[in-house]
């Protein structure tokens, strides 16, 4: 890998509601709003080489990314470490109870059936590994709105923090090869010793 485009999926079903869905055996496509701005985003990427897409196992992100390159013939990767959290007992439900926990929780603290900040920051790590490993030169990857503020932030040497920014839709960013092994080498220290 050369270059990385990265990208949060258009707008969902669920995210319209603000709701949760971190099940991708759960059922949520894109809006028509969502369709639109995946739409757009394959019209600025339109003379960009893509080598390879990398997407995450939920609905959503395979949508956009279909959409994104339409007419297009480019080989697609599932990354499932990229996906979104594990919710336990938040999951499908509204967002806002979630946030409350997650910003008076620890790093380590994890919701029942649910996974915590450490082991999600790992889990981003090592796809954003498997990436660096690819030969392909240009990657596209759609994902999820953590995942893009992990790579930005780790990228500009931040770690991750108790409320992370969300990422606009279907907006990309571009991280260099140095830049994303500079982030994965981050994410991997913090991951063995998480705190806020």
């Amino acid at each position: 890998m050369r270059d990385l485009l990265l990208a949060r999926h258009g707008e969902s079903e669920y995210s319209l509601k603000a709701l949760l869905n971190g099940d991708p055996g759960t059922s949520c496509p894109l809006t028509e709003t969502g369709r639109a701005q995946a739409r757009a985003l394959g019209e600025a990427l339109r003379d960009q080489a893509i080598d390879l897409v990398a997407v995450t196992a939920f609905e959503r992100v395979r949508e956009t990314a279909e959409l994104v390159l339409a007419g297009r013939q480019v080989p697609m990767l599932v990354l499932p470490e990229l996906n979104e959290p594990r919710y336990g007992d938040y999951e499908g439900g509204p967002i806002e109870p979630y946030l409350d926990w997650a910003w008076g929780s620890g790093a380590l603290d994890a919701p029942p059936g649910g996974e915590h900040r450490g082991e999600i920051a790992a889990r981003h790590a090592a796809g954003y590994r498997r990436l660096l490993e690819r030969p392909e030169q240009a990657i596209l990857l759609v994902c999820h709105s953590l995942s893009v503020r992990y790579a930005l932030e780790a990228a500009a040497g931040r770690n991750p923090a108790a409320r992370a920014e969300v990422v606009e839709y279907a907006t990309p960013h571009r991280l260099s090869r140095a830049e994303l092994e500079r982030a994965v080498a981050l994410l991997e220290a913090w991951a063995a010793a998480p705190a806020f």
